[in-house]
Order: C-alpha cells, then structure tokens, then sequence
C-alpha cells in the first residue's frame, strides 16, 4: 500500500484529499504545519507528497527544495487557480506537477495514481540490459540513472532526467507538449502545458551553451519539442 504525506493547513481540503485517498487504498498522513510536516516527509518513508505552497512555519517551496535534494519521490504541489507564478517557482524546485484549487477530487487521485504508476515504472533497474546512450554531447547510464554533458555529469532533478532521457531515445523526433506530458507524467494534459514548458526551459539552462539560442533541445514552432542529433 503506498504511503501518502499531505502537507496542507486548511483542515477541510485536507480531510477532503485524505479520504478520496483512502477510499483509492492509499495510506495518508496529514501535517498542518510546514516545519512539521518537512521533518515528517524527511524521516518516514514516503511514496507520494502532496503540498500546498503557503503554510505556517516552513513554506512550501522550502520544503519542496529540500526534499528533492534527499529524497527522490513524486511531489505534486497545490496552488491557487491561475497563480502561473508559483507553479513554475514550485516545478522549478523540484516539483514534478501540480493540482490546481479548486480541485475535482477525482482529478486529485488520477493524478497521484498516475504519478506513483509512472514513479514505479520509470525507476532504475538493478538487473542489466540498460546499455549507455549518447547523443551528440550527452550521455545517459541509465543504470546509475546519471546524465552526462561533455564527461560532465549534470545535476537534474526527478523529472528533469526523466524528460532529457526520453527524448535522448527518440533523437530528432517531435513531441508536442501534450505527449510529452502524457509520456512522462503519465496523465492527458488536460490543456495546461506549464509543467512540460518550465522543464524544458531548466533543461536547456543545463544542457545548452546558450540557453537563449538553443541548439540541442528546439522548439518546432506550433508543434513542440526536438532533441537534435548533432552536437
């Protein structure tokens, strides 16, 4: 059974998220405070966070960031409707998604079985098979789950790695914000292409020599994304 943390200080939405999780099978803890709930999602074993961004004590986009720097599991942060901001200042610590308030409680645990299905699928394997992969000057072992720029290995985050791999086994194909989505997030995009566009932009501050012209992650105008097979 996986193991669920919400971290939210409004008791209602939280005993909302808590029990349309439980009745999907999952496990739920809840932290109404930020301070605590960082400590809980930093020393209990947990499969999925779920965060709201404004809460007393630690913030969300603290906790965010420093649980991406220790733990490699699926956050999915809560915002208000419409606040672009925060989504990309959250997807930018190292959040894989986000869920939008008000939310449809349904939409709620499609998107967290989506994210553990995907999480599950996506982890490395600890049997052989998986060979390096190198396009132009970056390789991928995906045994060690490791990228590499020129020899250097770069620091990328859960989906960032996910997202540069995927499109290093299909060099020079186009995908559309949507596929991509559905591809790496497991879920229909349901019309909101800022989780896929933010991590293509903090790609390309790691793979380009000039992120402003990029050269190896392009845009295809009013189609979507290529990886070139060059250089």
């Amino acid at each position: 059974m996986a193991k669920i943390l919400i971290i939210e200080d409004d008791a209602d939405i939280s005993a909302i998220e808590r029990d349309y999780l439980e009745l999907s099978g999952y496990q739920v803890a809840i932290c109404a405070d930020g301070t605590a709930g960082l400590s809980a999602a930093l020393n209990e074993d947990y499969d999925l966070l779920l965060l709201d961004l404004m809460l007393p004590g630690t913030d969300g986009f603290t906790i965010c960031r420093v649980v991406r720097e220790r733990k490699d599991i699926p956050i999915l942060m809560v915002t208000a409707l419409g606040k672009d901001v925060d989504k990309i200042r959250g997807l930018g610590f190292g959040a894989d998604d986000y869920i939008e308030k008000p939310f449809s409680p349904s939409v709620l645990v499609a998107r967290v079985k989506a994210h553990l299905a995907q999480y599950q699928r996506l982890k490395p394997q600890l049997s052989g098979g998986q060979k390096r992969l190198t396009v132009g000057a970056l390789t991928a072992d995906p045994e060690q789950r490791l990228i590499f720029k020129n020899g250097r290995e770069l620091a990328l985050k859960n989906k960032e790695y996910e997202l540069l791999l995927f499109l290093m086994r299909h060099p020079g194909q186009v995908f559309s914000r949507e596929d991509l989505y559905e591809m790496i997030w497991g879920l229909e995009s349901m019309g909101d292409n800022v989780t896929v566009a933010v991590h293509v932009n903090r790609l390309r501050e790691k793979i380009e020599d000039d992120p402003a012209h990029p050269s190896r992650l392009q845009t295809v105008w009013g189609v979507g994304y290529r990886l070139s097979k060059g250089e």
